[in-house]
């Protein structure tokens, strides 16, 4: 069973016992879970991590986790947090989706860590700042998210497997496109997190409702036993 997702599931701010992948391992007997989530993805850095590591992990259920907070605005654009440079899909007329910034440029922050003269010559900074931002300008495009989810759901189903969504909280819009295609889903509205300030992610108090809310939705869909045993 494979979660993916941003930081909400890697766990920032959450010790490693306290996430809800791992309050469900204690739950879920019959299957080996995996998290894969990474810090600042959205669903298309989340899309190609899946088919990258698919052969090795072999799931039959996936969970993708979305971030309501700004997975959108992740799918939006060719670059995020600080203007590191990422991949990034544009959806054609026919509504299908083109993938862009591959190989991934390299970011300013990479060009100082690997070059001691740029590191070391605020000329030499300066001039690597402004290479990068004329040769890879900041790309806005059309947001693509529903059509990622859709394609996450055709390439799993496509290898036999089960996915299942989960809201950081409601996206009226997601849930629209989640019902239409008869995506199960489960919604966190609620889950207890930490002020804006302090990151916004989710308290251990969080995690625990994160985890019921998902356990009942595997639950309802045949995937676990309500009277799975705790181990």
């Amino acid at each position: 069973m494979l979660f993916m997702g941003d930081s909400f599931v890697w766990g920032v701010d959450a010790e490693a016992n306290e996430r809800f992948t791992d309050l469900l391992r204690s739950r879920i007997s019959n299957y080996t879970i995996v998290n894969a989530g990474v810090s600042g993805f959205g669903t298309d850095q989340e899309y190609l991590l899946l088919q990258r590591i698919w052969v090795t992990i072999q799931p039959t259920v996936v969970v993708l986790i979305f971030c309501t907070d700004n997975d959108r605005k992740d799918n939006s654009l060719s670059e995020r947090y600080d203007s590191y440079q990422k991949p990034y899909f544009v959806p054609a007329a026919d509504g299908t989706l083109m993938l862009h910034g591959q190989p991934v440029p390299y970011s300013r922050q990479v060009y100082i860590k690997e070059s001691w003269l740029v590191r070391h010559l605020w000329l030499a900074r300066l001039a690597v700042s402004v290479y990068v931002e004329v040769r890879y300008p900041k790309v806005w495009r059309s947001d693509p998210t529903e059509l990622l989810v859709g394609k996450v759901r055709d390439f799993v189903a496509a290898h036999g497997a089960r996915l299942f969504i989960g809201l950081q909280s409601t996206d009226s819009e997601l849930l629209q496109f989640l019902r239409a295609e008869n995506i199960p889903f489960a919604t966190f509205d609620g889950a207890d997190a930490y002020p804006e300030n302090f990151g916004a992610h989710w308290t251990p108090e969080g995690h625990k409702i994160v985890a019921e809310r998902l356990f009942k939705l595997l639950s309802d869909n045949n995937i676990i036993q309500m009277e799975s045993p705790s181990r």
